[in-house]
């Protein structure tokens, strides 16, 4: 639109000029009036081109103007919009990171729930011992009470510990802990000096358990109750029969020793 009126801005000025050229070189054709007042004309029409020219220019400038505000308006919303999209980005983000601490969280608490729980039903559940040799099933009371029973005989309190391994076995008469219970029992009475039930409960060992990691033991114990009620005869065979039986145990050489000394 510019160069268009520019170019009959131009055509007006040449067509001016060829006009003043026209009648200076032909004065004799044209009279002083006519010359003023084609040129008067002419200027008249050059002006309307110019003030044409100049509006068409203004207005273009003014739409040119009003398109670019535009633009610049279009911009500024768009990198505004821009800038709540990333907002909007950056707090879901921090959403997501939120979420997964929590879930992380969520699975470490259960996991320690269901540990927790996990060793608390096996605190009610039975599970596999082994003690003096013997492997069996036992549920956590047996195991309490009789760890209970023999710490209590290991300090020494052996009224104490032959009511606990007495109360043992009555609670628990078929228990895999009860062999060791009746070899304990024996002795906690033999430190009562209860001889005679001692025997009854070392004997009582080897009948239920004959290859009992504590039937040496046992049998040794029995003479031993035997030589403190001065039943000699009865601690020799007692003493005999364990070195047929467990000539190879330390129990074995320790009878052999109270062997020497009977009379």
């Amino acid at each position: 639109m510019w160069g268009k009126g520019l170019r009959s801005s131009a055509q007006a000025l040449a067509v001016l000029a060829l006009v003043v050229g026209v009648s200076s070189a032909g004065a004799g054709l044209f009279d002083d009036d006519e010359a003023r007042k084609a040129i008067l004309d002419l200027r008249a029409r050059v002006d309307a081109v110019r003030a044409d020219s100049d509006a068409r220019i203004v207005q273009e400038g003014r739409r040119l103007n009003d398109e670019n505000a535009q633009l610049r308006k279009g911009m500024l919303d768009l990198q505004n919009q821009i800038e709540t999209l990333r907002a909007e980005v950056a707090k879901l983000r921090g959403q997501d990171e939120q979420l997964l601490r929590e879930v992380a969280d969520l699975q470490r608490r259960q996991k320690e729930l269901t540990q927790g729980t996990d060793e608390r039903l096996r605190q009610f559940e039975p599970s596999k011992v082994v003690v003096d040799g013997l492997e069996f099933v036992a549920d956590p009371t047996e195991r309490r009470d009789f760890e209970a029973a023999l710490a209590t005989f290991r300090r020494g309190v052996f009224p104490a510990a032959q009511t606990a391994f007495f109360d043992f076995l009555k609670r628990f008469p078929q228990s895999g802990y009860a062999p060791s219970a009746l070899f304990w029992l024996g002795n906690a009475q033999y430190a009562n000096r209860d001889y005679r039930d001692a025997i009854a409960n070392f004997r009582a060992l080897l009948s239920r358990a004959p290859s009992h990691f504590r039937a040496p033991e046992a049998l040794l114990s029995i003479a031993n109750c035997q030589i403190e009620l001065k039943e000699t005869k009865a601690a020799r065979k007692t003493l005999e029969d364990l070195l047929r039986a467990h000539p190879q145990s330390e129990a074995a050489s320790a009878a052999k020793e109270r062997l020497s000394h009977l009379k």
